[in-house]
């Protein structure tokens, strides 16, 4: 059906909150070049108030790339019957202007002093919903005469956190000297394996807890979209390999044990538009789970570097852990003698196919962090060695260093080729990467790309020289 922009206008005026059998409709003008095939619709948790369950669903075109990456609130269960409203009229409303879906999930914590809402909009829409949610609140406090100031929490992926927080805290700092807050974080120790999320505790004037919010989320939102790409790059460096069965997420951050039966009691699920980003949190990797297109997979190794502290926490109680990470990543794994009673550093050998390496260093990384061995407000960063031939080393370098430094601005590692190595018995020479997990991984799939293409060049040369002589 074809209609000029005024009959759709008209048309959309008068459908707008039509009531059709308990649901009222919410018509929004999309144009041609923005229509993109609409997502899924999602369930709400059961017990969570959804807007869109009362017939307020979110109207509106966001960007059709755009990432779904919810806020997530904690408010103060006493203020949850006034910003749902009589006969869900204020939520009704609030989601009707901000073109956006609330949940809030009452039933979730039962007899918790705060419950969590979640927000899905655009970044505005976002943003708009909670000056409203605070607003409400403020209201509600002033009435009931509540004197104490009403602060803003923001629910966040423990992930996400270190690149909020910024190297030695300047980014909350920044955010705090803007907008005339006061920032403070929830500690590592709160998290569990049933609770990924630090909350992030906002203090100021509804004006600036708002401005606050624009921001912290814009940070958040970065990060979780820089990892998504990671997570995309993955999978297609590598062949066949089943993301949402790795157990593992994001940057190498908090990569939590298995635990049978803990999916029935997970919470809400604030990422479940990215399955790939967390799934297989919460339960083992099914077997089978990596399909290998080669009957026997090439075998890598690589030399991953600890802090010696940390090799008590790598090998746990009569080596039990380090048995477990080698069964589930298909690896084996070794952790080499100290060089002299004062290393800082302990080397990790790691053997086994490509799926392989990548479960058994994202494990590895996550424990470190798990186990607090990296500063809480830094991402964990470690050195891997890998060995390539000697004759491929240039390539890897390229014209100038042109190779190493395109390398380098792909992936965000560090990637340093020694000079004047000698080549050991086999010809081969060290490559060092050093970077957060998905950095790591990225620059030793990609160094390995680039080896695998000299070998071939190498065969193809080597077949090509007794034809062209015998030619002549």
């Amino acid at each position: 059906m074809y209609a000029t922009k005024e009959e759709a206008k008209v048309a959309i005026e008068k459908l707008s909150d039509h009531q059709f059998e308990n649901y009222s409709f919410k018509i929004s003008y999309i144009p041609d070049e923005e229509v993109s095939s609409p997502p899924p619709p999602q369930r709400s948790r059961r017990g969570a108030y959804s807007s869109r369950e009362r017939g307020s669903s979110p109207g509106g075109s966001s960007q059709p790339k755009q990432l779904d990456f919810p806020l997530r609130m904690l408010v103060p269960t006493q203020f949850v019957g006034a910003i749902i409203g009589k006969e869900g009229l204020t939520i009704k409303n609030l989601t009707k202007q901000t073109q956006s879906k609330v949940d809030i999930h009452r039933k979730e914590n039962a007899g918790a002093a705060e419950k969590p809402i979640t927000i899905h909009a655009t970044p505005e829409g976002c943003s708009e919903a909670c000056r409203m949610i605070l607003d409400i609140m403020q209201k509600e406090a002033d009435e009931t005469k509540l004197a104490e100031e009403i602060p803003l929490k923001i629910l966040a992926h423990n992930s996400l956190v270190g690149r909020l927080i910024g190297k030695e805290g300047r980014n909350l700092k920044k955010i705090e000297q803007d907008t005339g807050t006061k920032i403070t974080i929830s500690p590592l120790q709160d998290l569990t394996i049933y609770n990924p999320e630090r909350t992030i505790t906002v203090k100021g004037s509804t004006e600036a807890c708002s401005n606050a919010e624009v921001e912290i989320m814009k940070k958040l939102r970065e990060a979780y979209e820089n990892d998504v790409v990671a997570i995309n790059q993955q999978a297609n460096l590598i062949p066949g390999l089943n993301l949402s069965a790795l157990g593992i997420f994001s940057t190498g951050l908090s990569m939590l044990p298995s635990t049978r039966g803990a999916a029935a009691a997970a919470p809400y699920h604030p990422f479940a538009s990215s399955s790939a980003y967390l799934s297989g949190l919460y339960g083992a990797p099914p077997a089978g789970a990596f399909p290998h297109q080669h009957p026997l997979p090439e075998q890598e190794i690589v030399n991953l570097f600890i802090p010696t502290q940390a090799v008590g926490a790598i090998i746990g109680k009569k080596g039990q852990h380090i048995k477990q990470l080698a069964r589930f990543a298909g690896a084996s794994i070794k952790i080499a003698p100290a060089e002299g009673p004062d290393a800082s550093e302990r080397m990790v050998i790691i053997t086994g196919p490509p799926e392989a390496q990548f479960k058994a260093q994202g494990r590895i990384f996550g424990k470190l962090k798990e186990e607090n061995f990296f500063n809480p407000k830094e991402e964990v960063k470690l050195e891997a060695h890998i060995k390539v031939p000697s004759f491929a080393a240039g390539r890897v370098i390229g014209k100038g260093g042109k190779t190493v430094n395109e390398l380098q601005n792909l992936t965000s590692a560090e990637v340093i080729v020694p000079r004047d190595q000698t080549p050991d018995e086999n010809e081969e020479v060290i490559v060092k990467i050093i970077g957060h997990f998905f950095a790591s991984q990225t620059a030793q799939r990609k160094i390995r790309e680039i080896v695998q293409q000299v070998k071939q060049q190498e065969q193809k040369h080597a077949q090509g020289a007794p034809a062209s002589q015998h030619s002549k």
